[in-house]
């Protein structure tokens, strides 16, 4: 079992910016590939980034590239999303997601609110 604990979530201006923090608890969140996924008020749930174990293989949904950087500090079970240059589109609760192997994220966060203001 894998416990995932997010942070960092808040509200800020348009063009601010925020990190948010995936704290893993309950075994080495190195066995994992890590994700960020959102979900807004009223749509469904999107993926953000995505990160392998190692860092080496990363990727980004199109809404949020340029802007956002994942990373991950496997030593302190920690995964990063920094995001920069936030738009009021990109107000949702945030969830970061534990992946065993072929995108079957089976461990996932309770979430954390990040709301941009305009």
């Amino acid at each position: 079992q894998v416990q995932l604990v997010e942070s960092g979530g808040g509200l800020v201006q348009a063009g601010g910016s925020l990190r948010l923090t995936c704290v893993a608890s309950g075994r080495a969140l190195s066995a994992y590939a890590m994700a960020w996924f959102r979900q807004a008020p009223g749509k469904e749930r999107e993926f953000v980034a995505r990160i392998s174990w190692s860092g080496g293989n990363i990727d980004y949904a199109d809404s949020v590239k340029g802007r956002f950087t994942i990373s991950r500090d496997n030593p302190k079970n920690t995964v990063y999303l920094q995001m920069n240059s936030l738009k009021p589109e990109d107000t949702a609760v945030y969830y970061c997601a534990a992946d065993r192997g072929g995108r079957d994220y089976v461990y996932w966060g309770q979430g954390t609110q990040v709301t941009i203001s305009s």
